[in-house]
């Protein structure tokens, strides 16, 4: 077994492989490994010559041991590539050796597989060593064309992919035999077998590269053969046919081999038309011969079968694809024309179904072709060739209409032979515009299309498929170009108008009224206006709830006009009436049903019980009327009943009704369609079961005619009112029979459980009954429609919840006959019916909810398998087995889970029937899946069982491996996480599970391939180490481009996953795979591959996985050094210059750059922009030098990272080019890539240029990006965009210049105007919601503008008060200019968005502040916009009600009568208010008034309502709105004096504080508390000095009782505004300081603090708080203030103390705090005689309290001593005197004096320097008793003044002692007058003070610079000295009469510095 592990070559291998260490069960699996590994090591190494021989001998033998199909085809590759690497001398011994061995006589069934080794052998030794067998090649090929001719299917489909190998390999060399190969493949081109034939096809696709013949002189013949090979083909074979039909036409219409085609007599060219003749040949005869066509045309029918078509259609697909996008550019006229003369064919639409399939045939080509090949422009070409075909067909049918009536004219074979061919024009035409989008505009413009023209004159073409069509194609051009939707509509109404007589115009447009009314005035018309009428009102009810509830009445009434009022009318209406008024009759019922079926499902929310009641009647008419047998029923449409609302009276009536449709005769004779019917009932996982025809794929337009019956295809002409359904794609109804049938079913299902058990039981028996009477197809038929009927039934009850009893379906006599229906069809020779009874069988289980039940049923299967012999009983039990436990909870039994196991063990293993082992695998799948852990015992022996058969089972039978590959993914999902671990059991069970996918990958089926990789996939996600990514990458990249949907559904999301773990990994391997193949992913990488398979994939699923796989490569590599990679790909997209990207471009149509359109779809352009934006958010949260360019320029010299500001260049100009696309969608991508990019890069300075920023130089760049988008007709969502972006470029402050300023105000003012002109004078192209978004983006952004520009200018003006011009300035005078209008706007759209906020029914009372809103809706919106309005509302009002309120307070309140004239709107509510709503002038102040109160109730209703994080900003914007209103006085005073309105804004701040952390919002809220505080205030004050004024003087010495808490001191709680604000304060402070709640810290209020800290906003938050606190007590009266003072001072006190036991507590917070102590200290309130006790009393207390915070030895008693000396100073003496107080404060000095901290006596001594020139009744004891304790310190100081101490302490005790000195020092006026001590004591002061201020000049500066009030008394000393000194001189020189003058004997000094 040492292959395994390496390279080993020796004897002993042969050994391993002979003897029976290995066992037979894992020796085939052995085997396969070996070769494997010997596969991918024979081209990594030299050493293939020296073991050449022994490896030949190995090979052999396994040759010889009857190989399995996987095992051949490795054995084949590997013997080749020996001879290929080593020695190829000898291969022609293997050559002879194979042939000896197929020429061998040996039948028996074991030789069979070597044979077919063989022939794979040669196959590969052929393909790797081409001419050096050549001689061998005749007597090899004879060889295997005479095997062939005895051979079986296996054998016939190996030889021929072992001749397509040969032909490869030998090219040229083989022209000899071309001719004998070709007569083979002929022949197994029309094989039997299906794999045969697409076996034969790869043999002719690679006999057609060098034998010229097959596109020359043999192209007709190869074409007939493939026609006939079409004939009862699969999905595969004719995938495989068409796409060789399809490249020999191209090869002949486009020669490849000019040269060679000339040598061999060929004819060198054919022209299109004859490529094309014998493609419509082919489409109308099929493959049969002239005779059995000629006698088709004679008896008027056809033999063509649906696959034969669909075969040609892709077949022609294929032709034009191969040739490619510029040739059908150039040849596009030419093949359109040839395509309309095949849809006009009379053989093609002989009947309707021919019709219908030959209409989506040539639809599929042109939307396959134009849609895939064709970039924009030319698809615009394209459209316009249409046009041109459309205009000349109708141009013939108006020359063939006569004057005759209309039945003669319709009857012309002309205009009916035109209206296929303007079907399929006219749908393309729409596919193409609604593809094509906004960039579709020039061709709408194009004045020689006419294309609107155009199309609008088909409406009135007489045959209503062309007119329907035309009808889709102008609701495609109106949601590609909303712009056109409001221009069609009055055309078409014109049109009506003018041809009110046409039969034809009707059907188009009209009032619905009208019509209906009026249908009875002109019977010629009668039933087209019914129709129209009907039609439209249909219509018109899917727009929604907002537009029907106006029309709600009319629209009941209109249903009860067309109903008879009661059934007896009805009664008697049966009586009378002819055929025509009959058809009128039930056309306008069937329409009113229609309505009522829209009205259910778009507007339920208005079916209220009045509207059910009066729908009821016409329902119940309805009903009656199908009952009854009345001839002219007949001709009516049944499909369009809508039974959704029946009354219950009517469910027998109906019951029978659908039991007869279901079963009865007239039925039977119908063939079924069980493909359209079935599907939707059965489980989607089980289709695949049914073949590939259910399987979604690229061709599922046409191969889902397929499907339908004789009785025609899916049509839109089969119900015209499907036309009112919202979808992409045309929507194409059932024919009428088969969608009565499915009406049915689905009613059955829903009244079933309604009617009465008697009538169950039935019904059931009768279905029973009439199954088992009938035979053949007729049973078939009943049994189909009778099971479906059932399981439907049980599908309503599965997820119906009404019924409580134990089985809602009934008791056993409805079981019974329901379980013998199912079990019935399992039996069936259907296979899609035995499908669908497996899945009714295991609902029946469900719904029964009986364990008994459950285990009768799986015994009976259990039964059936064992008794059963044919293989359709046998498939159809088994499937039943697995599902039955589908919807029962999975398998809980050991027992019953071995069971099941060993039973389809058995049967997987039945190699007589592939059918039934494809089953019994599919439901071991099922088992395996709802078994889970259950399971693991059994996993083994499953893993053995699955590789058996994938090594054995051929590859004919491609079902049964897709089975075993749906067992493997659920085994390896069974193990799961187990799979990662190492014991040798678990990595048995890993190889086990990679072999089994190597085994499916090389099969050549690619549901198979698909199913490979996800169990790869799988298996990656629970061992993604054992997945080798260096195979599986590569593997997946080569089918990135598959033709098949399933395996590119397959490889997408695997490499999803993979890169979410591995992207690096993934990108490299795939970048490897290119070197090896010629693809583009060589030159743009895995991401281009996946760009360009994004452009051209049409599958919603696949683009969202490719996108989501993308943005996965992006985030992990984008800012992992590949940044510059990605916004290069990006770029490239955008511009789509890189010749990678257009990879579905053939080579040879590459070569010329002329003709090329490299533009990609604009969606895949925009979904680049996308990724732009995202890589900028990505970037964000990584290295912040991506937004630093001078870091990112400095870090780029020293290391290899790329940085995204380094590339901003780069991103405006694709930010650019996206914005002035012609693509709308790319514009609004482009736009909101220039707004990210604004924000992000607004604030970056340029380093080169100081004071600037790196923006500045794109200012062009931006201007030119949004001057397209204020255009006059540019779409109102674009407009919008960059009205966002223009205020986002005005408020980054990136241009401060006025002129480059006024170019994007110039923009903002046009759209200004636009606005003020509104929507009565401008032509309304969009829907009203448009213009209302259009108008909020545009006064969102003047709003943002405003604020930006009033911010700024208020900074600019805070930080230079005396500059007079600047940028903001500038920007404030362009806004003012308008501001008087904007301002009216604004309040129009307050008052709009408070309507639609308010509920319906308060919104009355918004008429008692504004006009009465018109029923039109607000000034802004329209009522049936209502709902649509409101989303813009919401997301413009926060900006708009912030502008309001600057604009307000920048008038102050006042009214302004500046109006300008040139406003049109809004037309009543621009004044806010200026009449009342009695109609007389309201006064400015109401006005005012209303306006304030707007703002507040907007403001209080939004911050009220619970809000998601997202919209912190409009919370912001709401409380800097109030914050702004309440700096103006009016507003102050009117919320000042409603004290209610303050409570319900402090409630509603308080809860904003407890539900947002946002710090800003917290100091925002604190702010807004502070100024309600300040109204507050302002209020009382204002009240009390009105009380003093009339009171007079005498009473000044008590204040009238004014503020909260009046005469009794009480505050009501939600009354309070104080109490509110005492909650909002406590919730701040007890959020940042949980100490001061003991229960929220754990600790006593006294006790050790924990440790916290407080950020910066904390602490703004903190002193915030405490400074309201300090405010309340002047909000309240006397008794009041005695009530929450108490609270205040122990808030206060408990923030002093936690913050004194903060190590550093120097924070302002500490300040606030003390200032807040001192101002409620100080407040009057203590002074007053009422409370003047109280206060007394409780700040005792507090004082106490603050002597007791020295205890703790932690704590910072500089703070302590601060608080102190404010209780010293400022309250009232009774506090600090009474004892014990007053000494615990001496002894608090006293210690601090004595402090060894060198600060805290310095603190003491400045804070006793206060105290001493306090009142004589404060001071004087203090300064008794800390005087000598002062005197000993100076002392000590003066003796120690030569000691350490002094030189290293001395400047802070200079600061201590100067104070002191100055304090004793004497100015002039009472130096004379002083005491002798005084005296003394000033000149020694003074005399200290000359001798230590020049020592300690730098403290004396500081003290005198801070302390203005020392340097005056200093000063005033030194003056009063002086002149004392001046006196004594004098007198001294008079009594000595001496002349000379003495001088004073101290020399003062002034200056010190």
């Amino acid at each position: 077994m040492t292959l395994r592990a390496g390279y080993q070559v020796p004897p002993a291998v042969v050994a391993h492989l002979k003897e029976e260490e290995v066992h037979d069960g894992a020796k085939k699996e052995f085997i396969f490994e070996w070769l494997n590994h010997l596969k991918k090591l024979l081209p990594a190494t030299d050493r293939v010559r020296a073991n050449q021989r022994c490896l030949i001998d190995q090979l052999s033998a396994v040759l010889l041991d009857s190989p399995g199909p996987p095992t051949r085809w490795l054995l084949a590759h590997c013997l080749a590539l020996i001879y290929r690497q080593g020695d190829p001398v000898t291969s022609s011994l293997l050559v002879e050796r194979c042939n000896d061995i197929i020429r061998s006589k040996d039948d028996s069934p074991s030789s069979l597989p070597t044979r077919l080794a063989a022939v794979a052998c040669l196959g590969s030794l052929f393909e790797q060593l081409g001419r050096i067998l050549v001689g061998l090649f005749r007597d090899t090929l004879s060889n295997l064309l005479k095997a062939m001719k005895s051979a079986e299917s296996q054998g016939r489909y190996e030889i021929m992919l072992s001749l397509e190998k040969i032909l490869r390999g030998l090219g040229v060399s083989a022209v000899s035999c071309h001719r004998d190969v070709y007569k083979a493949a002929r022949t197994c081109l029309t094989d039997r077998s299906l794999s045969v034939r697409c076996a034969a096809t790869k043999c002719l696709l690679e006999l057609q590269r060098e034998a010229v013949f097959l596109w020359t002189s043999e192209l007709e013949n190869v074409a007939t053969l493939c026609f006939r090979a079409f004939e009862g083909s699969n999905y595969t074979v004719r995938v495989a046919v068409a796409t060789l039909l399809g490249t020999l036409l191209a090869a002949a219409a486009e020669p490849p081999q000019p040269a060679a085609s000339t040598k061999q007599g060929g004819r060198v060219r054919g022209s299109l038309e004859e490529v094309m003749d014998l493609l419509s040949g082919g489409f109308l005869r099929g493959g049969a011969g002239f005779l059995r066509a000629s006698g088709d045309m004679l008896k008027g029918t056809s033999s063509v079968g649906k696959d034969v078509r669909i075969g040609v259609t892709q077949a022609c697909v294929v032709f034009v694809s191969t040739l490619g996008g510029p040739w059908l550019e150039a040849n596009f006229p030419a093949f359109l024309s040839l395509l309309m003369e095949l849809a006009s064919n009379s053989r093609a639409t002989q009947t309707p179904g021919d019709a219908a399939v030959t209409r989506r045939c040539v639809s599929f080509i042109l939307r396959s072709t134009l849609g895939s090949l064709l970039g924009e422009k030319a698809q615009i070409n394209a459209a316009k060739q249409l046009c041109f075909a459309v205009a000349t067909q109708k141009r013939a049918v108006d020359s063939a209409l006569t004057d005759g009536n209309v039945e003669t004219r319709v009857s012309s074979a002309d205009v009916s032979a035109s209206q296929h061919v303007l079907v399929c024009c006219l749908l393309e035409l729409g596919g193409l515009v609604l593809g094509l989008g906004s960039t579709a505009g020039p061709l709408l413009t194009d004045s020689s299309t006419a294309l609107l023209d155009t199309v609008v004159t088909v409406l009135l073409h007489p045959a209503t498929p062309a007119s329907l069509a035309a009808a889709w194609c102008l609701r495609c051009i109106a949601v590609a170009m909303p712009c056109q939707g409001s221009l069609l509509l009055d055309r078409c109404a014109e049109r009506l108008v003018a041809l009110k007589s046409s039969p034809e115009a009707v059907l188009v447009m009209g009032v619905a009224e009208d019509l209906l009314r009026s249908a009875s005035q002109n019977s010629r018309i009668s039933l087209q206006r019914t129709r129209a009428g009907w039609l439209l009102v249909s219509s018109l009810v899917t727009l929604g709830p907002a537009v029907v509830e106006h029309h709600l009445s009319r629209l009941l009434l209109l249903w009860r006009c067309v109903f008879p009022a009661s059934l007896r009318e009805q009664e008697m209406e049966l009586r009378r009436g002819d055929f025509f008024t009959w058809q009128v009759t039930l056309e306008g019922r069937a329409g009113a049903l229609c309505a009522m079926k829209n009205l259910l499902l778009h507007c339920g929310e208005l079916v209220s019980d009045d509207v059910t009641s009066r729908v009821l009647t016409p329902l119940a008419c309805a009903v009656t009327l199908l009952t009854k047998s009345v001839p002219e029923l007949q001709s009516v449409d049944r499909k369009l009943f809508c039974p959704s609302a029946l009354p219950v009276e009517s469910f027998g009536l109906v019951m029978n009704q659908l039991v007869t449709d279901l079963s009865g005769q007239n039925n039977l004779n119908q063939p079924c369609s069980e493909l359209t019917l079935l599907p939707p009932l059965c489980h989607r996982d089980d289709l695949p079961l049914v073949g590939p025809a259910l399987r979604d794929t690229d061709d599922k337009y046409i191969e889902e005619q397929l499907h339908g019956s004789s009785v025609g295809g899916a049509s839109l002409d089969n119900d015209a009112f499907r036309l009112c359904e919202t979808s992409d794609e045309a929507p194409a109804a059932l024919p009428p029979a088969i969608a009565l049938i499915d009406a049915a079913i689905c009613l059955f299902g829903v009244l079933f459980p309604h009617i009465i058990l008697a009538q169950r039981v039935k019904i059931l028996e009768q279905f029973v009954e009439t199954v088992n009477q009938l035979k053949g197809q007729r049973q078939q038929t009943v049994q189909m429609h009778v099971c479906a009927a059932l399981c439907s039934l049980l599908k309503v009850l599965h997820l119906s919840h009404q019924c409580e009893v134990r089985s809602p379906l009934g008791p056993d006599e409805v079981r019974s006959p329901a379980l013998s229906l199912l079990s019935g069809a399992l039996e069936s020779g259907i296979p899609l019916l035995r499908c669908l009874a497996a899945e009714g069988l295991a609902h029946l289980v469900q719904v029964v909810r009986d364990p008994s039940f459950t285990m009768s049923v799986s015994l009976l299967c259990f039964d059936r398998l064992k008794t059963a012999r044919d293989a359709a009983s046998r498939s159809g039990y088994a499937l039943a087995l697995g599902a039955l436990q589908r919807y029962t909870g999975g398998i809980s039994s050991p027992q019953h889970l071995s069971t099941c196991v060993g039973v389809l063990f058995t049967l997987s293993q039945d190699s007589t029937s592939p059918e039934v082992q494809s089953w019994s695998l599919h439901s071991l799948a099922l088992v395996i899946d709802l078994s889970g852990s259950l399971y693991r015992s059994h996993a083994e022996p499953t893993f053995t069982l699955v590789l058996r058969l994938l090594l054995s089972v051929p590859p004919t039978h491609p079902e049964v491996h897709h089975s075993l590959g749906r067992c493997l993914h659920g085994l390896i999902t069974c193990l799961g996480p187990d799979l990662q671990g190492e014991r040798a059991a678990v990595s048995s069970l890993r190889s086990s599970c990679l072999v089994g996918c190597g085994v499916m990958q090389a099969s050549p089926d690619c549901l198979v391939q698909a199913r490979a990789i996800s169990c790869l996939q799988q298996l990656h996600m629970f061992s993604p180490a054992h997945v080798n990514l260096a195979s599986l990458v590569p593997a997946l990249c080569a089918n990135l481009c598959s033709s098949f949907l399933c395996l590119r559904r397959a490889v997408v999301p695997c490499l999803r996953q993979l890169v979410q773990r591995e992207a690096l990994e993934v990108s490299e391997h795939a970048v490897t795979l290119n070197r090896l193949s010629d693809v583009t992913i060589k030159e743009v990488g895995l991401e281009g591959a996946l760009f360009a398979l994004l452009d051209r994939e049409s599958d919603p699923g696949l683009r969202r996985d490719i996108q989501e796989t993308l943005v996965h490569m992006m985030v992990s590599r984008a800012t992992s050094g590949k940044l510059g990679h990605w916004l290069k790909l990006c770029k490239d997209v955008l511009s789509a210059t890189s010749g990678g990207f257009n990879c579905h471009t053939p080579v040879e149509a590459v070569q010329d750059d002329d003709e090329v359109d490299p533009t990609l779809r604009w969606a895949t352009r925009r979904f680049a922009m996308e990724c732009v934006c995202r890589i900028i958010a990505q970037c964000e949260t990584a290295d912040p030098a991506h937004f630093d360019i001078a870091l990112a320029q400095e870090r780029r010299l020293h290391e290899s990272t790329d940085f995204l500001v380094l590339h901003l260049g780069d991103l405006v100009r694709m930010a650019f080019m996206a914005a002035t696309d012609h693509s709308d969608q790319l514009r609004l991508a482009g736009l909101q890539t220039l707004l990210v990019i604004i924000r992000r890069f607004s604030g970056i300075p340029e380093p080169e240029f100081p004071g600037h920023v790196i923006l500045e130089q794109y200012q062009a760049n931006v201007g030119a990006a949004l001057r397209p988008a204020f255009s006059a007709d540019a779409p109102p969502d674009v407009t919008a965009k960059a009205c966002q972006v223009c205020s986002a470029w005005i408020a980054s402050g990136v241009v401060s210049d006025l002129r480059d300023l006024r170019r994007v105000h110039q923009l903002l003012a046009s759209s200004l105007t636009k606005v003020q002109a509104g929507r009565d004078t401008a032509v309304q192209l969009y829907n009203e919601a448009s213009a209302t978004m259009e108008t909020l983006a545009v006064l969102k952004a003047w709003a943002q503008v405003y604020i930006v520009a009033v911010e700024r200018s208020r900074r600019e003006e805070t930080a230079n008060p005396s500059s007079s011009e600047s940028g903001a300035a500038d920007l404030l005078k362009l806004v003012q200019s308008d501001l008087s209008t904007l301002s009216r706007l604004w309040l129009a759209v307050l008052q709009d968005y408070a309507l639609l906020t308010l509920p319906q029914e308060y919104s009355s009372q918004l008429l008692n502040i504004c006009p009465p809103v018109p029923p039109a809706g607000g000034s802004f919106y329209t009522a049936e916009t209502l709902n649509q309005a409101r989303a813009h509302y919401l997301a413009s009002w926060a900006p708009i009600l912030h502008a309001t309120s600057l604009w307000l307070h920048s008038t102050g309140f006042v009214m302004s009568d500046d109006t300008p004239a040139n406003l049109s709107r809004p037309a009543t509510p621009t004044s806010m208010g200026h009449r009342g709503s009695v109609g007389g002038a309201k006064s400015p102040e109401d006005i005012s008034a209303d306006r304030l109160h707007l703002i507040l109730g907007i403001s209080v209703e939004f911050l009220c309502s619970p809000h998601s994080e997202d919209q912190m900003e409009n919370i912001t914007s709401c409380l800097r709105a109030l914050q702004v209103l309440l700096d103006v006085s009016w507003p102050r005073a009117k919320i000042g004096t409603d004290q209610a309105l303050s409570v319900e804004l402090l409630s509603v701040l308080h809860r904003l504080m407890v539900t947002r952390e946002s710090p800003c919002v917290q100091l925002a809220v604190l702010d807004l508390l502070r100024r309600i505080v300040t109204a507050a205030q302002e209020h009382v004050r204002e009240k009390r000095h009105s009380a003093e004024v009339d009171d007079g003087a005498a009473e000044k010495e008590t204040l009238p009782e004014f503020g909260e808490g009046r005469d009794t001191g009480g505050l009501i709680p939600g009354r309070s505004l104080v109490f509110g604000a005492l909650e909002l304060c406590l919730c701040v402070l007890v959020r940042k300081l949980p100490q001061l709640c003991p229960k929220l810290a754990g600790t006593s209020p006294t006790g050790t603090a924990s440790v916290w800290t407080l950020t910066d906003s904390d602490c703004q938050l903190v002193s915030s708080a405490l400074y309201v606190l300090s405010e309340l007590l002047s909000v309240c009266s006397p008794e009041g203030s005695v009530s929450i003072l108490p609270t205040v001072l122990y808030l206060l006190l408990g923030v002093i103390r936690e913050l004194v036991h903060q190590a550093d507590c120097t924070s302002c917070t500490s300040s606030d705090s003390l200032q807040a102590l001192k101002s409620v200290v100080m407040c009057p309130m203590s002074r007053q005689e009422k409370s003047r006790g109280a206060w007394r009393l409780l700040l005792s207390s507090a004082l106490n309290t603050l002597l007791g915070l020295w205890d703790s030895a932690q704590c910072v008693r500089t703070h302590l001593l601060t608080a102190l000396t404010i209780f010293l100073r400022s309250a009232v003496p009774d506090v600090c005197t009474a004892e014990p107080l007053h000494a615990l404060c001496l002894q608090r000095f006293a210690a601090a004096m004595d402090a060894k901290d060198p600060l805290v006596a310095s603190r003491c001594f400045q804070l006793l320097t206060s105290v001493f020139q306090a009142p004589p009744s404060v001071a004087v004891p203090y300064i008794q008793a800390l005087g000598p304790t002062l005197v000993r310190f100076l002392q000590n100081v003066i003796f120690m003044t030569s000691l350490p101490v002094w030189m290293t302490s001395g400047p802070q005790l200079v600061a201590i002692l100067l104070p002191l000195l100055i304090s004793f020092l004497l100015d002039e006026n009472t130096l004379g007058s002083a005491p002798e001590a005084s005296r003394s004591l000033h000149e020694a002061a003074l005399k200290d003070l000359m001798r230590l201020g020049p020592q300690h000049s730098a403290v004396f500066r500081s003290l005198i610079a801070s302390s203005p009030h020392l340097k005056s008394r200093l000063e005033a000393a030194i003056k009063g000295n002086q002149e004392s000194l001046n006196a004594k001189a004098s007198s001294a020189n008079a009594a000595a009469r001496s002349p000379a003058k003495s001088s004073p004997s101290i020399t003062l000094k002034t200056n010190f510095l």
